[in-house]
């Protein structure tokens, strides 16, 4: 397609000469203006992914697909048969009873507020995001009616370990004849976990189900079923299922509906971070265009002998859209091979950043995760670097036109 002659001469106009060293100079920074930005939308989509998957993961692996939740919000007495045919649902993996209810802990002069689950100890076992993250501590002793498992950093922050005492005090107190007292029960702490997202690390107790059933007063009674499906995407479906099957005497949420809101947010900031970081290589693209119609004005003498020497229109054009083009496929190239080197280690990155500065890049308590995260889609890097190559050919269509109609005599009489 192109002839060793024009890549020759193509070559020739990008190793610029002394007069000519703004034009290169232009150059080199529309060839640092796309490396940048495609390596920059493939790290900031990476990071994206991530986010979307560690928290999809951490989210959907501690809290069920579906919840089903009774008549009355908070109570479900006769669970026991709807867990057997929410278990004969086609899709349905597991059915776990739950009581859950808000506290607030202390200990040793501490106190947070948190979360109570009250679980069964083999359902709790089954989650592999706890029971293969215990930090200390063991759920083969998440048993009786005075047991607990807390996060590790609600461990660390009120400064307590396994063997000790942590008070729970719920709000929904013992009624007297001087009004509500808060109820108020000390638990041994049997395990310690951490799954690395900050909210359920800093923030949940479990509890033994029947330990729960006490200490909030709800004999016999749970607050929802958690259902867990074969696949997530379609626990919609699923949900849909289980109401025909419980005939309508229950309420089931999907967990799309529960996380919305969130997980839209991050599906808005990743459209807009895409456009943003897209400017930065049409800038790049837009300097590869005044580089070109510069050289372009710099060799019409040049142009002008080439054509009385039989050059025709085709060979000039071909010419500049070589110079142009190259500049665009080395930027992209350097940009991909950045980005995706970046991305791999972004992690390691961010914590050699933080020693050599003593800043925290990456707050758990902000940003949920403790550990920042990368997934890299092939489809979406393919999409990055055939965006900056179409780009920068199409940069260079413009002046390579102007190049080919340039007229010898014209440009000759005026040299």
């Amino acid at each position: 397609m192109f002839s060793a002659f024009e890549w020759m001469m193509a070559m020739r106009y990008l190793r610029a000469r002394r007069q000519e060293g703004f034009i290169s100079v232009i150059a080199w920074f529309s060839l640092v203006g796309i490396a940048l930005g495609v390596a920059t939308l493939i790290i900031v989509m990476s990071v994206m992914n991530g986010f979307r998957q560690e928290l999809l993961e951490r989210i959907l692996g501690i809290n069920g697909h579906l919840s089903v939740y009774g008549p009355v919000t908070g109570q479900m007495t006769d669970y026991e048969p709807m867990l057997g045919k929410i278990q004969t649902v086609d899709g349905v993996v597991s059915v776990n009873a739950l009581i859950e209810g808000q506290v607030m802990a202390s200990a040793k002069g501490v106190a947070k507020g948190a979360i109570v689950r009250g679980i069964r100890g083999q359902d709790l076992a089954k989650r592999d995001i706890v029971a293969e993250n215990i930090q200390q501590g063991s759920l083969e002793n998440f048993k009786g009616d005075d047991v607990v498992i807390i996060g590790q950093r609600l461990a660390h922050s009120m400064g307590v370990t396994v063997g000790d005492d942590i008070t729970l005090i719920s709000p929904k107190g013992n009624v007297t004849a001087f009004g509500t007292v808060p109820r108020m029960r000390a638990f041994k702490i049997v395990g310690t976990f951490e799954i690395g997202m900050y909210e359920y690390d800093s923030g949940f107790v479990f509890m033994p189900l029947e330990a729960a059933q006490i200490y909030f007063k709800m004999p016999d009674t749970v607050s929802n079923l958690e259902v867990f499906v074969n696949n997530p995407d379609n626990a919609q479906d699923v949900g849909f299922a289980i109401t025909r099957a419980l005939k309508g005497q229950a309420t089931v949420h999907d967990w799309q509906r529960a996380n919305s809101s969130f997980f839209n947010a991050i599906q808005v900031e990743r459209n807009v971070m895409f456009l943003i970081l897209t400017l930065i290589i049409l800038v790049a693209a837009f300097n590869i265009i005044s580089s070109l119609i510069m050289l372009v004005k710099d060799k019409g003498r040049d142009i002008a002998i080439l054509r009385t020497m039989g050059a025709t229109r085709g060979t000039i054009m071909r010419i500049f859209l070589i110079a142009g083009a190259s500049v665009g496929v080395i930027g992209t190239t350097l940009g991909f091979g950045l980005g995706l080197a970046f991305a791999s280690n972004i992690e390691t990155i961010r914590r050699w950043i933080e020693g050599l500065t003593g800043n925290d890049l990456f707050a758990a308590e902000i940003y949920f995760l403790s550990q920042l995260p990368a997934v890299v889609d092939p489809t979406e890097v393919a999409a990055v670097v055939l965006m900056g190559l179409g780009l920068s050919f199409l940069a260079t269509i413009y002046p390579s036109w102007r190049a080919a109609r340039i007229d010898p005599a014209e440009a000759l009489r005026y040299e």
